[in-house]
């Protein structure tokens, strides 16, 4: 773990839930498989190779018995084969700070670039949790999914993945996350 005194971290790519099961072809994995898997590729390898490289932390969530990211399945695998000097940090709720080491590895000071899944659960509830910390969270359009929502109040209506995301977006713009699109890749790490 980096050392709380001396770490002069400024920038965290934050990779969460970024697993096999996710990014399966639909109906088993989420809508926009075909088009986020390849932009979350396209920002690692930018961060990659950016002089210095941000901190680079994967987070894989824990699936129970029998769920699609059941640990140890291939559903569980992240995606990315993460790299020396990258973290891996598992988790079992929704909030990726929430009873794991995220806190220690990402200072309350640092950028945190985010991207990954779900939406409306893991992605919502740790960029609240990093914006109760201190830290300034930039959330990636096309760079983030979910699957579609079932309204049960509303005699079981669907809302797409796609709505659910744009309002995912707009709730936690409204809260402090700054929003960057795919556009912005180019200077997304080098503006340090």
């Amino acid at each position: 773990m980096p050392d709380p005194e001396t770490d002069d971290c400024h920038q965290v790519l934050l990779v969460l839930d970024v697993q096999v099961n996710m990014l399966r072809d639909p109906p088993a994995g989420i809508p926009a498989a075909a088009v986020v898997g390849p932009n979350i590729a396209s920002i690692l390898a930018r961060a990659r190779d950016a002089a210095p490289p941000p901190r680079i932390v994967h987070i894989r969530n824990c699936g129970d018995a029998g769920e699609p990211d059941e640990t140890g399945s291939e559903g569980w695998e992240l995606v990315h084969l993460p790299r020396s000097g990258e973290f891996v940090i598992d988790k079992r709720k929704n909030n990726a700070f929430a009873g794991t080491t995220l806190a220690d590895v990402i200072p309350p000071t640092a950028e945190i670039i985010m991207v990954g899944m779900q939406s409306d659960f893991c992605i919502r509830a740790t960029c609240s949790a990093a914006l109760a910390r201190g830290n300034e969270v930039l959330l990636v359009r096309g760079a983030h999914a979910t699957y579609d929502r079932i309204e049960y109040h509303q005699h079981g209506l669907i809302t797409t993945a796609a709505e659910v995301q744009k309002e995912i977006e707009g709730e936690l713009e409204e809260a402090g996350v700054i929003m960057l699109d795919m556009k912005d890749l180019s200077g997304m790490f080098s503006d340090r």
